[in-house]
């Protein structure tokens, strides 16, 4: 009977701290929530019986941040107690909602005009990588999107790009304009002779069709890099 009378206190107790929860997010905003309190939010979805704030907080101190932790490889997530396929559908189902969204506002007016929200897209699409990935942004006369394409995923610290077929395509959806964007896993933005070489040679291959290269971005989840603004190009 002591036994019954604790389970229901307890489960009393967590209801009511995921209601107190939820009221406080309703009212004040994200803002006002720590990390693990806004993934506490998340796993009380997933998890709909059982007190997650344990299991929050260590996923924080084990991936470093919520929007690690949201996107850190499958393998690593099922390797913490109280993690199940469930609960990585759910991650899932969030991050990919807010790369979408971040897309959409990004690219509804012409880029230039939204700079910012198009370097947060980014971020969201390809900061959090393990390995290097290239995507080239093609553009219309004005400066809307016609295709976001992801070009080549490499090893943990490189990956080719091959001016040719940047330009082919180019030249089939009809851009008048493009942007490169790729990504550096260490989380140094810093430009290498490399990733400048083949940025030049990109920019020569365009410029005999007379398609112009607005920037060049390598992204972080903490930083970003663009040649123009560095006068690269």
């Amino acid at each position: 009977m002591n036994d019954i009378n604790e389970e229901q206190a307890q489960e009393k107790h967590y209801l009511g701290h995921r209601e107190r929860m939820r009221k406080k997010l309703l009212s004040n905003g994200a803002e006002v929530l720590a990390d693990y309190e806004l993934l506490e939010l998340v796993l009380m979805c997933a998890i709909p019986r059982k007190d997650v704030k344990p299991l929050a907080k260590d996923l924080i101190k084990k991936f470093g941040s919520f929007s690690e932790t949201l996107s850190a490889p499958h393998e690593d997530l099922m390797e913490i107690k109280g993690i199940k396929e469930n609960t990585i559908s759910f991650f899932e189902i969030i991050k990919q909602s807010a790369i979408h969204l971040s897309k959409q506002q990004a690219f509804k007016n012409p880029v230039i005009n939204s700079w910012d929200k198009l370097i947060d897209y980014c971020v969201a699409k390809m900061g959090y990588g393990k390995v290097e990935s290239f995507r080239v942004i093609f553009l219309d006369t004005k400066l809307r999107l016609i295709s976001d394409e992801l070009f080549s995923e490499g090893t943990v610290d490189q990956t080719s790009l091959f001016p040719r077929e940047v330009l082919k395509k180019a030249v089939k959806l009809g851009a008048v304009s493009i942007i490169m964007v790729h990504n550096h896993p260490s989380g140094d933005t810093k430009p290498s002779k490399a990733d400048i070489s083949m940025t030049k040679k990109v920019m020569e291959a365009l410029s005999s069709v007379n398609i112009e290269l607005i920037d060049h971005l390598i992204i972080s989840k903490n930083s970003h890099s663009s040649f123009k603004t560095l006068g690269i190009i």
